[in-house]
């Protein structure tokens, strides 16, 4: 038999020199959040585990205990047929379930007898958790972020954008929690991931970058949409060097129509958006906003939002959280375009 049994910290640093990571546990967990690129093999599946644990409690542990041995070992035999049949003998997973270790221990047993090299993660995924959070500072902290500031509709996604096509290191946090950030920014159709998976994303994020060259990141606040951000990365964007992002108010109220585009074919998806608005704008310019929408003036609507609700404390709002703004470079886009963007890309390049 050929299982190893590793500490976190090692399955942690050694991640990427596995051929396949394997999740056992149930579809609900391993959607909740799961280590970088893992495939979810369950040894039990959600409908079985309810099963089993209503077995646990109303009858004895010992027969919840036999109904699942016979569930795992046929899903075990599924997981083999489906997914093992090709593998060469030198193929070497990495398997964990939730922290005890009898899912993956039952799957790892299989696997090590076949013969194939099985390390198994001791204290499952919780631990391997734990040890990616205590690791987050160390992956930030030799980092050099040049923070990319500038009002709503400003451009700065479509530089960042820019920026890494021209092969900029970039840490593109609204990607990566599929939201735009502002009230407004929710993705139609586009759920966010949850909390822990976002963490475990940006951490996956982080540990692709090198110390040696820069990395451009949008400002942000402490959250994009429901997600909050690492407490350690946000402290090191706020203490790092900015840039400042400057385009005409004409071309950002363009830039918006066609970042939105879905305010514009669904004015009422528009309107409850502008809905979360209530609180602080008062009741009666929200419908206002919203009578003109229905009367087709979106573009007057995005540009009194503009003015009205996000460019007057965007400057000391980004003046109080990032301490070095006032030394931020500027950068001027001629327009949206995306031949603009690849022009200031690479003066911000050649620049350094």
């Amino acid at each position: 038999m050929s299982v190893h049994r590793i500490a976190a910290g090692e399955a942690l640093a050694r991640l990427d020199g596995f051929d396949t990571v394997i999740d056992a546990r149930s579809e609900s967990e391993f959607a909740l959040d799961h280590l970088p690129g893992a495939v979810n093999w369950p040894s039990l599946h959600d409908d079985e585990r309810a099963r089993v644990g209503t077995l646990y409690v109303q009858v004895s542990p010992f027969e919840a205990r036999k109904l699942g041995a016979a569930l795992v070992a046929r899903n075990i035999a599924a997981h083999i047929e489906q997914h093992c049949i090709d593998k060469p003998k030198g193929w070497q997973p990495l398997l964990y379930c939730w922290r005890g270790g009898q899912r993956s221990g039952a799957l790892a047993l299989v696997l090590g007898q076949i013969g194939f090299r099985v390390h198994l993660i001791e204290g499952g995924y919780k631990a391997f958790r734990a040890a990616m959070l205590a690791d987050l500072p160390a992956r930030i902290e030799p980092l050099s972020f040049h923070v990319i500031c500038g009002p709503t509709g400003s451009g700065k996604t479509r530089l960042l954008h820019a920026l890494a096509a021209a092969g900029a290191q970039v840490l593109d946090l609204e990607g990566l929690a599929r939201h735009r950030a502002s009230v407004l920014g929710a993705i139609p159709g586009v759920p966010q991931p949850t909390q822990k998976h976002f963490e475990m994303c940006v951490w996956d994020a982080l540990r692709a970058l090198v110390a040696t060259r820069p990395v451009y990141v949008e400002a942000e606040s402490k959250k994009v949409g429901n997600l909050t951000l690492p407490e350690p990365l946000i402290a090191a964007m706020r203490a790092s060097a900015c840039l400042r992002v400057e385009l005409a108010e004409d071309e950002r109220v363009a830039l918006l129509l066609e970042d939105y585009p879905f305010f514009v074919s669904d004015p009422a998806y528009f309107g409850q958006r502008l809905d979360t608005l209530v609180a602080l704008r008062g009741r009666a310019v929200v419908d206002g906003w919203k009578a003109q929408i229905a009367a087709g003036r979106t573009e007057a609507v995005v540009r009194e939002l503009l003015e009205k609700h996000y460019d007057p404390g965007y400057a000391s709002s980004t003046r109080r959280n990032f301490a070095r703004f006032e030394q931020a470079r500027v950068v001027r886009l001629r327009d949206r375009s995306a031949a603009a963007m690849a022009e200031a890309s690479a003066e911000i390049l050649a620049a350094g």
